[in-house]
């Protein structure tokens, strides 16, 4: 799916959004695999390096309720929306953004991912700046290693 019900393309919508959160950048990156091979990848949400664990709580159409732990230990109860190629969610102290759609002009399927977050400054639509893009990139990198394991497994 690559338009959202406004008719606004997910990562667009993901770009605007950061621009909302001071502090927060956004990672893109071309995965060379099908966006209905990496968008389940991504729903899952645990290949984001800072998560050591994330736990789905429920789910009521797009909205989404999930508590997740850090490699740090703490906990955040996350709250937010997950749609096809969409994904936003918040906690007090956590924000997290995920959108992707076919990567367009490219030889053989691809997606274009982009990713945003941090840690959130309480009480103000903020994310402290340190180290944040470099996590969004390792990111982007271990989606796309998965998404080569997945491709070299047989049948996969």
């Amino acid at each position: 799916m690559s338009e959202q019900r406004d008719g606004t393309d997910p990562v667009r919508r993901l770009h605007v959004m950061a621009a909302g959160v001071r502090g927060a950048r956004v990672a893109e990156h071309v995965v060379p695999a099908p966006f209905e091979e990496v968008w389940p990848v991504m729903a899952a949400l645990d290949f984001l390096p800072d998560l050591a664990r994330i736990r789905v709580l429920g789910v009521d159409g797009d909205r989404i309720e999930a508590v997740a732990r850090s490699r740090y230990g703490f906990r955040a109860h996350l709250r937010g929306y997950r749609r096809p190629g969409w994904c936003w969610m918040q906690s007090r102290f956590l924000i997290v953004g995920l959108a992707a759609v076919p990567a367009p002009g490219t030889d053989g399927p691809a997606t274009l991912v982009a990713l945003t977050g941090g840690v959130r400054v309480p009480g103000r639509a903020a994310v402290l700046p340190f180290g944040t893009l470099r996590e969004l990139h390792t990111a982007t990198r271990r989606l796309e290693d998965r998404m080569r394991v997945r491709a070299a497994r047989p049948g996969g």
